[in-house]
């Protein structure tokens, strides 16, 4: 049975949906103001996968990833930009699905933007109100009171007194307490501003993803998920408001990605950031795999990288991993080409599909599952067995891989332009050179071909080529 960890109890155990085949699942989106991350690649890619394997499990799965479009970063890129925050949010929420596209994940069945939801906030916030957990502050904003909520702390292991000796209140601040946090922000001069009972202003952060959670999927769901970095304070502060307002459990299992750093050139490991010079947006590492590795390839060997390690994991980023995910598709398209499978449907019971499914079942251990894959290749090029092929190929699917065509993949990608006309080019020479007996010039081009990364491949049909 699949057995998934959550971040609030610090354990393992069997998943139990609350209604029985189907699980409601929130995995918190992007604040649309700038380009999408790898981090957030790494994050988005492992709840996809997440949610097929609930699919494959037999589970209907809603699944919700929010966007926010109202924030201080969007208000303030829009302002350095000339443009409106809906003319920026729109642009870049765009972006963020052509990005999760190409990373090969599922869209979300909702997808809702914070600012359609003001009303079912405002109600949230109005419930806290009544119930003396939230206050109208001396500055107009609406603040949540941290302290009336017991079990404040649980989810990330910090105490209130913890929290407390390293909190600060700015001066004009009307926070009654400096662990406290804003709910409703008011009205600032040019800025996006809703009408509400305590003036008018704009939602704070934390208040959008439990409005639209809970009015999309219920007052507890399934499963709730997002980066490391959203733990404390935002999953924090989630569970506090809407735990108090329903008195509910919010989210049954909590889930979180591992962190994602980057390999420096001196071979140490830094956390990802403009100010070091490491950034890296998903479209600019899609746009470096795709020009070393073929169009449309890149995006592939991308997504397999990202989805090598556990979701849970740490992951690094770095030009020496992604080349060893190449090399790991590469062995599995290998293993695929010139061969087709024998047209059943998968069966968990057949030796490797079911190790591959334990892997899934034991918290999505994808790690373990691509390595019965690489045994399945492994086998495939021993035996040949069309059975195998079967199951590598829906096995790869399970985790959207392995749906290239082989030799296209093999070859860098389906017509390269210029530099697979120059490639096969030489390969025409050096046959030419072969047939006239002039050896030393044809096996000047292969070596000439291999110093690129270039490795040629004869076979009865003629010679191909791939990257290595």
């Amino acid at each position: 049975m699949l057995s998934i960890y959550s971040t609030l109890t610090r354990d393992q155990r069997t998943f139990e949906p609350l209604e029985p085949g189907r699980v409601r699942m929130y995995v918190c989106g992007v604040t649309v103001y700038d380009y999408c991350h790898i981090g957030h690649g790494r994050t988005f890619v492992a709840f996809d996968v997440i949610r097929r394997w609930l699919e494959a499990s037999g589970y209907e799965v809603t699944f919700v990833r929010n966007i926010t479009d109202v924030d201080d970063k969007i208000i303030r890129r829009a302002a350095e930009r000339g443009v409106t925050t809906d003319a920026l949010t729109d642009e870049f929420a765009r972006a963020m699905q052509e990005d999760m596209l190409a990373l090969g994940c599922l869209a979300p069945t909702y997808e809702p933007r914070a600012t359609q939801f003001i009303p079912q906030m405002l109600n949230l916030i109005e419930k806290l109100e009544e119930k003396g957990i939230a206050y109208h502050a001396a500055d107009g904003d609406v603040d949540y009171s941290v302290r009336s909520f017991k079990p404040y702390g649980r989810l990330s292991g910090k105490s209130i007194d913890d929290l407390q000796a390293g909190a600060r209140v700015q001066v004009g601040q009307g926070k009654r307490d400096p662990l406290d946090f804003v709910l409703w922000k008011s009205a600032k001069p040019g800025e996006p501003q809703w009408s509400s009972k305590w003036g008018c202003g704009r939602p704070g952060w934390h208040i959008e993803c439990s409005a639209m959670a809970m009015n999309l999927l219920g007052e507890t769901i399934d499963i709730h998920g997002g980066g490391p970095d959203l733990v404390f304070p935002h999953h924090e502060n989630e569970i506090a408001q809407s735990e108090a307002a329903t008195g509910c459990t919010l989210a049954r299992f909590w889930m979180h990605s591992g962190p994602l750093r980057v390999r420096a050139a001196d071979g140490t490991e830094e956390k990802m950031s403009k100010s070091l010079g490491n950034f890296w947006t998903i479209r600019d590492a899609l746009k470096e795999t795709n020009a070393a590795y073929g169009d449309g390839c890149g995006n592939e060997v991308l997504r397999f990288f990202l989805l090598r390690s556990q979701y849970r994991s740490p992951i690094t980023f770095s030009s020496t991993l992604i080349e060893e995910a190449h090399k790991g598709l590469v062995r599995l398209y290998t293993a695929l080409k010139g061969r087709e499978g024998d047209g059943r449907e998968l069966d968990w019971s057949e030796p490797f599909a079911a190790r591959f499914k334990a892997a899934m079942d034991d918290d999505f251990n994808t790690a373990l599952a691509v390595s019965v894959l690489f045994e399945l290749a492994t086998e495939v090029n021993r035996t040949g067995d069309p059975a195998l092929v079967r199951q590598l190929l829906g096995l790869g699917a399970v985790l959207n891989i392995l749906h290239a065509d082989p030799a296209e993949f093999l070859q860098g990608g389906a017509a390269q332009g210029d530099e697979a006309g120059r490639i096969e080019a030489l390969i025409a020479e050096r046959a030419a050179a072969k047939k006239a007996k002039n050896f030393a010039r044809a096996d000047e081009i292969r070596k000439g071909l291999l110093a690129e990364g270039i490795e040629l491949q004869d076979g009865p049909a003629g010679t191909t080529w791939r990257r290595i």
